[in-house]
């Protein structure tokens, strides 16, 4: 396959680009560098684009004629979408918006969306399941649920056919060394632990320790990135399947759900190293506990995590 990977070079996307050069596709990277880096993209080949410019977009598709599209351009920092609402729905919504015209435009109708966990809000349940109501309470969530609605539509009106996965916290670091984690700033708890933990960072703060969970921080299921690659990569060989019929959504995780403090435990634990640990004011938007269900994923695509110990994780990361 000839396969669009738009924003290719950020964290999930640069170890999504290696595992499909790795499978024998042809691999575009389509990415606009505001949060990733052109030194990530070490397979196939970048074109410079961002989503939002409609002419460029065409020229790619008219260049490439891919068969299917990956999606991982988004901004994802749920506190700043808070402050910031503008600019998710702009790039998020909007964006996604052009990138889908343009498939249709040039007859390319099979799409891999990275959707999000926001978009449950607080959970009623856990672990969630695709069944789960709906409630975003941040624009992160907002803008990617608006995502999967225009895609049901998409879908009716033009047979443009997709699988979504939502996940829920992406972690660990490519096993061979090659690829890591650099988001600039850093938000993700394994990362700023790390960073605590080689000296490069004072202090990690614990956002809130009031919430309704066993030790009153937040609790999530985490799922490492290649991992997540794979199961990406499941997907765009189900829509290839002649025949391959319905859109899918699916939940993926790990099943299981860590706290923040039991995360610094098991790093501290791992690593034998000490070090500074602060606890701060809740961030808005964050939902208290995240963990997700992954057995629709595992009955119909195969999902089978290979990396599934929180302390595999951590040691992707040391």
């Amino acid at each position: 396959m000839t396969l669009f990977i738009v924003g290719g070079a950020g964290y999930i996307g640069s170890h999504m680009v290696k595992l499909a050069h790795l499978a024998g596709h042809e691999v575009i990277t389509l990415d606009n560098l505001s949060t990733g880096h052109k030194d990530a993209v070490l397979y196939g080949k970048f074109e410079y684009c961002d989503i939002q410019d409609s002419n460029r977009l065409s020229e790619l598709f008219k260049k490439y004629q891919p068969d299917a599209v990956m999606h991982f351009s988004a901004y994802s920092l749920v506190g700043e979408s808070m402050t910031d609402p503008y600019k998710y729905y702009q790039n998020n919504t909007v964006g996604t918006l052009n990138l889908l015209k343009a498939m249709i435009d040039h007859d390319c109708k099979k799409f891999i969306f990275s959707s999000t966990a926001a978009v449950f809000g607080n959970p009623e349940y856990t672990p969630i399941d695709e069944t789960h109501p709906k409630a975003p309470i941040n624009p992160y969530g907002k803008s990617k649920l608006m995502i999967e609605q225009m895609l049901e539509d998409f879908d009716s009106a033009y047979g443009l056919k997709y699988v979504v996965f939502r996940y829920f916290n992406a972690a660990g670091e490519d096993l061979d060394g090659e690829l890591t984690e650099r988001h600039d700033p850093e938000t993700h708890l394994l990362p700023l632990i790390m960073q605590t933990v080689r000296g490069e960072r004072e202090v990690i703060s614990i956002y809130g320790n009031d919430y309704d969970t066993k030790d009153g921080t937040c609790v999530r299921d985490y799922i490492h990135v290649k991992d997540l690659s794979r199961v990406h990569l499941q997907g765009v060989e189900y829509l290839m399947q002649e025949g391959s019929g319905d859109s899918k959504v699916y939940n993926l995780g790990n099943g299981e759900g860590f706290s923040v403090k039991e995360v610094i435990e098991k790093v501290r634990e791992i690593t034998g190293v000490e070090f500074n640990v602060i606890e701060a004011n809740r961030r808005a938007g964050d939902p208290a506990t995240l963990i997700a269900s992954s057995k629709s994923a595992k009955k119909e695509l195969g999902f089978a995590p290979q990396i599934n110990k929180l302390e595999d994780i951590i040691k992707s990361l040391v």
